[in-house]
């Protein structure tokens, strides 16, 4: 217990997660991030991914992140996201409903090179997960 940290992940209609962990391993769009118990403070957003969360070294609960924010501070991680779903809660329809929505939003004209990003990030990771 003397190792882990406070994590929430929060949306605007409830609190999906909330225990003390180990470590917490983030998409942000600086890369893959993980944090551990006295990292430095930090505020930053998330990329489409995988949020891993370890309760110990072995165990972990994984969910989808579509984006969000970030903020580490005291030893207490705060994630603020209106599209993150546990991975264990996901259907098939579900994900095949995600890949063809992104894909269509690939295909519009118009699209900003970051937008273009986000999407074949979110596409890719997408892909990964297996239900």
């Amino acid at each position: 217990m003397a190792e882990n940290f406070r994590t929430e992940i929060i949306n605007p209609e409830k609190i999906i997660f909330s225990d003390n962990v180990s470590m917490v391993t983030l998409p942000s769009y600086e890369g893959d991030m993980s944090i551990l118990k006295n990292h430095i403070s930090i505020i930053t957003f998330l990329r489409p991914g995988i949020i891993k969360i370890y309760k110990s070294e072995v165990k972990s609960e994984d969910f989808f992140v579509k984006d969000g924010t970030v903020e580490y501070f005291n030893n207490n991680l705060t994630i603020l996201s209106s599209s993150v779903i546990n991975v264990k809660d996901l259907s098939k329809e579900f994900i095949n409903d995600l890949i063809e929505n992104t894909q269509e939003k690939l295909k519009k004209e118009g699209i900003t090179d970051h937008d273009r990003y986000v999407l074949n990030h979110q596409l890719d990771v997408i892909k990964e997960i297996r239900v």
